[in-house]
């Protein structure tokens, strides 16, 4: 029996499940707007800024849900969301998308699991902790699969450095922080990349105008104002190490898409560490049953 408190608990899986699934399907058209249009990671970054700014921007102020926020929380979590998606998109470049993403994610479980423990005093259940094993085991299968990208070990440690910058948002957020997707939030994000778009190239130099249009919006709107919304929803209860798990959903998509449609290879372990993924998951949902 389904108890009514675990109603809203359900929800935020379903949230964060949601956002993960987004984020994955968001890399894979960024890598593709990369090799075809000539954006760099850092000018991707501020465009999908832009567009969720934008369409903020738009709606009446009684439907942006929060409105902006208080200032030096939407500035805190802009620079933690542009440090970490530029880190993501730079990764998805000289790594490739699967192991880009299996990386920035694999951090997840390990980071957000010891500070939640370490500074929000929650509590790891033994099933929390055979749950983030076997994701770890389903991540270390999947990583051994060969490098895409043409610079494996920059990709790496941008790839590190993404999967920081997410810990610090998930655990400012469970601790009580203001990190919400505002419209404050990616102004201050996309001021943070300007100038740095702007030195590396913001405009595309190849490609057709209206796909990669179309692409930009889609980046904008679904894997950015959405999904971050979806997720930050679902932190309000979700506890931290719980849905540094559930985001693992993010790289099985990635891995998936890289296969079927950036022609990246399909080994016996990438099939073995999605299941062992999944098995994650489904651990976590009967647990809040």
């Amino acid at each position: 029996m389904t108890s009514h408190a675990a109603v809203p608990f359900r929800r935020g899986l379903m949230s964060i499940s949601a956002a993960a699934v987004a984020w994955g399907v968001g890399g894979a058209v960024a890598a593709v707007l990369m090799r075809a249009s000539g954006l760099g990671p850092v000018a991707v970054c501020f465009w999908r800024f832009a567009v969720a700014a934008g369409c903020l921007a738009l709606l009446p102020a009684g439907r942006r849900r929060g409105g902006s926020g208080p200032l030096g929380a939407a500035v805190l979590t802009g620079i933690g969301l542009a440090v970490s998606q530029c880190a993501y998109f730079g990764s998805v470049r000289y790594a490739g998308l699967g192991l880009g993403t299996l990386i920035t994610i694999g951090a997840g479980p390990v980071l957000t699991s010891l500070g939640a423990r370490l500074l929000l005093g929650e509590r790891l259940t033994g099933r929390a902790l055979c749950a983030t094993g076997l994701a770890l085991g389903g991540l270390a299968l999947l990583v051994a699969a060969p490098a895409a990208g043409p610079r494996p070990a920059l990709g790496v440690a941008l790839a590190v450095l993404a999967g920081a910058g997410h810990s610090g948002l998930t655990l400012w957020a469970r601790g009580g922080g203001s990190a919400r997707a505002t419209a404050g939030a990616f102004t201050a994000g996309l001021l943070c990349l300007l100038p740095l778009a702007v030195a590396g190239g913001v405009l595309p130099a190849a490609g057709a105008p209206v796909p990669t249009a179309v692409a930009l919006l889609f980046l904008g709107t679904v894997p950015t104002l959405l999904a971050y919304r979806w997720y930050f929803a679902g932190l309000a209860v979700v506890p931290g190490a719980t849905a540094s798990v559930l985001v693992l959903l993010e790289p099985a998509a990635a891995a998936l898409i890289a296969t079927a449609l950036l022609g990246e290879p399909l080994t016996p372990g990438l099939l073995l560490g999605s299941a062992l993924l999944l098995a994650a998951i489904a651990a976590l949902s009967r647990g809040s049953a």
